[in-house]
């Protein structure tokens, strides 16, 4: 199995270097060198993060990376890297490999298995999903999944997870079809796989690099409100178009 692991950054020149050389490390030893590539993509970062690591290509063959200006969104960015990866099984995860690394093979061993063809991780799991937050970041979290899972009707535990992993054709054709550029991506993909049938699985995942938190909770939850919205309007656009064309499908 060839394995793909996609990493959006945005002014990560203080990661960058360490973030290739530590994933190269690890996936080489779980996976054997030739059987994974690294994707680094930067949403048009102005601290010169993408020149730093295209100057470690030359060491490390499974590094590509992509490079944009201007600034889009990470949601933008992680669609980049998965429409561009060659793997079999696709996974995002952040610079600062907030769940680690020893999870990637976790992923890739539960989606051989064929649990599922998107696998989510999820905090909510286990209750060392939080290790490390203060008792008010996570409560905030947790409000905050919650209310964009009742905005959304999304079931699963954990939707804005950052380490989600997705076969080869559902991270085509789902990313193919998304439109959301920043925080809402994460729900767009998860409701058109729904949408597509693809089977969903959650894994345990637990914070082990802890980072000051970018959610503003009043600012970040009214512009996800307005972005999910536009998802679920498009959505039902979308699931009323196929029924349509199932229906016309069976008349003929």
């Amino acid at each position: 199995m060839q394995l793909s692991v996609i990493i959006p950054m945005y002014n990560e020149t203080a990661l960058a270097e360490e973030t290739v050389k530590t994933l190269d490390a690890r996936l080489s030893a779980d996976f054997g060198t030739g059987s994974y590539e690294m994707i680094f993509v930067s949403d048009g970062s102005s601290d010169g993060c993408d020149r730093k690591a295209k100057a470690l290509q030359a060491d490390y063959p499974a590094l590509r990376v992509i490079a944009y200006t201007p600034n889009h969104g990470k949601g933008y960015a992680v669609r980049q890297g998965m429409l561009a990866a060659r793997g079999d099984f696709v996974l995002f995860t952040d610079c600062d490999l907030a769940y680690g690394v020893a999870v990637i093979a976790d992923f890739a061993k539960a989606f051989a298995e064929g649990r599922g063809d998107i696998l989510i991780g999820s905090r909510m799991l286990d209750k060392s999903g939080y290790a490390g937050y203060t008792f008010k970041r996570k409560l905030m979290s947790k409000l905050y999944i919650r209310y964009l899972n009742l905005v959304a009707g999304f079931d699963h535990s954990d939707s804005q997870c950052g380490i989600k992993g997705f076969s080869h054709k559902a991270a085509q054709d789902i990313f193919s079809l998304c439109q959301c550029e920043r925080w809402a991506f994460d729900l767009e993909a998860l409701l058109i796989g729904e949408r597509l049938g693809y089977r969903i699985a959650e894994l345990p995942v637990t914070i082990v690099n802890h980072r000051e938190s970018k959610i503003r909770p009043l600012h970040d939850a009214i512009q996800m409100t307005k972005e999910v919205r536009k998802i679920k309007k498009r959505e039902k656009a979308a699931r009323k178009a196929a029924q349509a064309k199932k229906t016309k499908n069976h008349k003929t």
